[in-house]
């Protein structure tokens, strides 16, 4: 579902990616680690076509993203945690408008806004509007948003960042059930706990460079800590700044 071969991104003097490669299979929750400045949003930026890489290949679902973008486009969903909405609109009518974007007719678009809400409890969300949404109201309605046209590929760079528990839980539980055939999720965050409980595997970066990647048990093993957040740290300090 997702290659990345020796991507790299510079700006001027900055490189912000150095020579990243992996790979990603249908059925996961890929987990995107590393702290602030990591490179996470520049390569989830490029796997969304936002960006284009300096040098590298990157294919999602079969389809190269400086290639074919706009094959690239109707496969995926993206969220991040700043990510606004037409203040002025309902939850339903932002959402009728992105799927008739999609080119989703009545009927499906009614029984798709149905689902998402019995998934996201959406509620009271889908009939006022957004310009008197909580954040975890507004954060919602951004991922069903993102998510109306059921995309293979689903991007989540910090969705959780600002929610409250309730909300935060409602959406860690719609991660964990995006698993299936045909589908991979990518979930960034630096929220070691989060990603322990909804990744298959993570891959971890640091200054632009991957340090690892694996099962959360492979990883834990290589560095013998009993947690994510441990191995994490006894990673990132043991990387060599600025190699690639």
């Amino acid at each position: 579902m997702l290659e990345i071969e020796h991507v790299t991104k510079q700006y001027g003097q900055f490189m912000a990616l150095r020579g990243v490669s992996l790979r990603a299979s249908e059925g996961e929750v890929f987990g995107l680690l590393g702290p602030n400045g990591a490179g996470k949003t520049t390569l989830l930026r490029i796997l969304a076509t936002l960006l284009s890489p300096t040098t590298g290949r990157v294919v999602v679902a079969g389809h190269d993203v400086h290639q074919a973008p706009e094959a690239v486009r109707q496969l995926i969903g993206v969220v991040n945690g700043g990510m606004g909405l037409p203040a002025r609109l309902t939850g339903r009518e932002v959402l009728w408008s992105f799927a008739a974007l999609y080119g989703m007719g009545r009927d499906a678009t009614e029984a798709r806004i149905a689902q998402l809400d019995r998934d996201l409890e959406l509620g009271r969300t889908l009939d006022i509007r957004a310009g008197e949404y909580s954040t975890g109201m507004k954060q919602k309605v951004v991922i069903a948003r993102a998510i109306i046209h059921d995309p293979a590929v689903l991007i989540l760079d910090e969705a959780a960042s600002g929610l409250d528990i309730f909300a935060r839980r409602t959406l860690l539980d719609f991660v964990k059930a995006t698993r299936g055939p045909g589908r991979l999720t990518l979930y960034s965050t630096h929220v070691m706990s989060e990603a322990e409980e909804v990744c298959d595997r993570v891959a971890i970066l640091h200054e632009g460079q991957l340090v690892t990647e694996g099962s959360i048990p492979e990883v834990l093993a290589r560095t013998g800590e009993s947690n994510l957040e441990r191995a994490f740290f006894a990673l990132v300090k043991g990387s060599e700044p600025h190699a690639v």
